[in-house]
C-alpha cells in the first residue's frame, strides 16, 4: 500500500490527531539508539488508548501491513527500527500507572510508562521498581519488557522477567490474551516467560503487573581502583566465589571514566585503568556484616585505592557517573558502537584482555564498561561516520568481540536484544531445530509475519549486512531492503 492509501484508511479508524506522516515526524522516528540503520515508516500512529491500538493491530492484520510497536526508542540493536512498508504504533501516550496496590507490593502500569517514574510514585510507602537499566530515566516499562532489560543491579535483583508478575497482550491478528497470574505461579506453559524478551515479535503488552520491592534500609557503596582491567575483572571472580551476593559489581575503564568525569564531574581513584563499583544494601546488619568480608576480599584482590560513599549523596553521584557512560563518550568520540555480550564470570579476565588486543590491533579505541556480576560486557567502540572506511572497520570489530563471547561459552546479547544487530550470530548459539522452534512459535502467534518484520531471525526478509549494515550516508539504500 502506498503512503497515503494506508494513511487514507487509517483515518477511517482513528482521528486525525492520531496520525503523523510529516517529514520531520517520519525522520524522527526511522532509527532507535543503533543510528547505524535508518528506515522511514510509511506512518506513524500515536495512540491514547488501548483500544485504539487494538483497532490499528486489527486493521494491519486485514491489510497485511507490518507495524513496529516503540517506545523511548532507546533500544541500542535496532529493535524498534520501521519498516519501510509499515507502520510505527508509538506507544508514549499511553503511561498512566492503572493500579498501585501497595499492601501486596504490585503496580499495573500502561506500556508507555517511564521505568524510573513508577519508583517515584512509590517512594513514599518505602518501595520502588527494580529493574534500572542505564536509560531508566527515559526508556518505557513496555520497551523493558520487550527486550527483558536489566541494569546495574540485576545481579542480585534479576532482569525484568523476574518482576512481571501478568501481562495483557494483543497478539498480532488483534486477539487479547491473558498471561501470567498477578497473585502467584500459573499452572501450565510459562507465557509469560515466553513473551517477556520476544523484541515485540509475538505481540504488544498493553497491560503489565510487576513486582515492587521494599528500600533496602541501608547501602554500602564502594569505587576501588586498579593497575589493570584484567586486576578489575579477577576481583569480581574472587569476590563471588566468596559466597558474597554484592546488589551490584560493575566495572569502568580508564576511558569510560574520562567520559563519566567530563559529562557529570563524577569522581574516580587517580592513576588507575580500572574502577570496580560495589554496592552492598539489605538491613543496618547484614550490610554491616559483608562490609567486614568485602573490605577483606578488596584489600586482597590488589585494589589500589577504596573509597567509600558517606552518604546518599555521594552514592548518588557514583552510580550518576556509571550510568552516564553511554552518552557521556560523545565527550571523546562523535560515534560510537555498544556491544552487549556475556562471557561466564570465569572467563572475564580473559575476555577483557582479548578485547584489549583486538583493539589495538585494529588502532580503535574501546571504552569498556559492563555488568561484571553476570559478566555481560558494554564495550563501546570509538569511530567517526564522518570518515570513509571507520564504520566498517568498528563493525569488523565488534563482530570478533560478539565472536569471542560465543567461543568463550557466553551469549550474544545480554539485555540489549537481538534486533537488526546481531541476526547473523543466532545460527552459532542455536541449533537449527532450535531455531525452527522458534520460528514456529513466532509464526503461531503471528501467521502474517507483521509484528516486528524483519527483526531476530537470520533470514528474515533482508540478509543482515554486516553488523550493522552501510556506511550512515548510504542508509536510505538500506530502506529499500528491508
Amino acid at each position: 500500500m502506498s503512503r497515503d492509501t494506508i494513511v487514507d484508511s487509517l483515518l477511517s479508524i482513528l482521528p486525525a490527531d492520531r496520525l503523523q506522516n510529516s517529514a520531520s515526524a517520519l525522520a524522527a522516528f526511522q532509527s532507535d539508539g543503533l543510528t547505524a540503520f535508518a528506515v522511514q515508516p510509511r506512518a506513524i500512529v500515536v495512540p491514547r488508548s488501548a483500544e485504539e491500538v487494538v483497532q490499528t493491530v486489527q486493521w494491519c492484520h486485514r491489510q497485511g501491513v507490518p507495524f513496529v510497536a516503540r517506545g523511548s526508542g532507546t533500544s541500542l540493536s535496532g529493535g524498534s527500527l520501521p519498516h519501510a512498508d509499515g507502520i510505527v504504533i508509538a506507544l508514549n501516550r499511553l503511561n498512566r500507572v492503572l493500579e498501585v496496590d501497595l499492601p501486596n507490593r504490585r503496580a499495573v502500569v500502561e506500556p508507555g510508562v517511564i521505568n524510573s517514574v513508577l519508583t517515584s510514585m512509590v517512594a513514599h510507602a518505602g518501595l520502588y521498581y527494580a529493574p534500572d537499566p542505564s536509560s531508566q530515566q527515559v526508556c518505557t516499562i513496555g520497551g523493558n519488557v520487550a527486550f527483558n532489560s536489566g541494569g546495574a543491579h540485576c545481579l542480585k535483583y534479576g532482569m525484568t522477567s523476574n518482576h512481571v508478575l501478568a501481562m495483557k497482550m494483543l497478539l498480532a491478528d488483534g486477539e487479547l490474551v491473558d498471561v501470567g497470574l498477578g497473585g502467584g505461579e500459573c499452572i501450565g506453559p510459562d507465557l509469560l516467560g515466553l513473551m517477556v524478551g520476544s523484541e515485540g515479535l509475538l505481540g504488544i503488552a498493553l497491560e503489565i503487573t510487576v513486582k515492587l520491592m521494599p528500600r533496602p534500609e541501608k547501602f554500602h557503596t564502594v569505587l576501588a581502583g586498579y593497575d589493570t582491567l584484567q586486576q578489575a575483572g579477577a576481583a569480581v571472580a574472587t569476590i563471588i566465589g566468596s559466597g558474597l551476593l554484592p546488589a551490584a559489581i560493575e566495572i569502568m575503564d580508564r576511558l569510560s571514566m574520562q567520559a563519566a568525569t567530563a559529562a557529570v564531574g563524577a569522581r574516580y581513584p587517580e592513576n588507575v585503568e580500572a574502577v570496580l563499583i560495589v554496592e552492598l544494601d539489605g538491613s543496618t546488619e547484614s550490610v554491616d556484616t559483608e562490609r567486614c568480608l568485602l573490605d577483606e576480599l578488596l584489600s586482597k584482590s590488589g585494589a589500589s585505592e577504596v573509597i567509600v560513599a558517606a552518604d546518599a549523596q555521594e552514592r548518588a553521584t557514583i552510580w550518576k557517573g556509571r550510568k552516564s557512560v553511554f552518552s557521556a563518550v560523545g565527550h571523546l568520540s562523535p560515534d560510537f558502537i555498544v556491544q552487549d555480550g556475556v562471557v561466564p564470570r570465569s572467563q572475564l579476565g580473559f575476555a577483557l584482555q582479548r578485547i584489549e588486543a583486538m583493539s589495538r590491533e585494529a588502532g580503535i579505541a574501546v571504552a569498556n564498561v559492563f555488568h561484571a556480576g553476570d559478566g555481560n560486557l558494554h564495550p563501546l567502540i570509538m569511530f567517526d561516520g564522518r570518515k570513509p572506511g571507520e564504520l566498517q572497520n568498528a563493525e569488523r570489530l565488534a563482530e570478533k568481540i560478539v565472536q569471542l563471547c560465543i567461543e568463550l561459552g557466553g551469549s550474544i546479547t545480554g539485555e540489549h536484544g537481538v534486533g537488526m544487530e546481531k541476526r547473523q550470530f543466532l545460527p552459532g548459539m542455536f541449533s537449527e531445530d532450535s531455531l525452527d522452534c522458534m520460528r514456529r512459535t513466532r509464526i503461531a502467534c503471528d501467521p502474517k509475519e507483521i509484528a516486528n518484520r524483519g527483526k531476530m531471525f537470520p533470514d528474515a526478509e533482508a540478509p543482515a549486512l554486516g553488523m550493522y549494515g552501510l556506511h550512515p550516508l548510504e542508509k536510505q539504500g538500506v530502506a529499500s531492503r528491508m
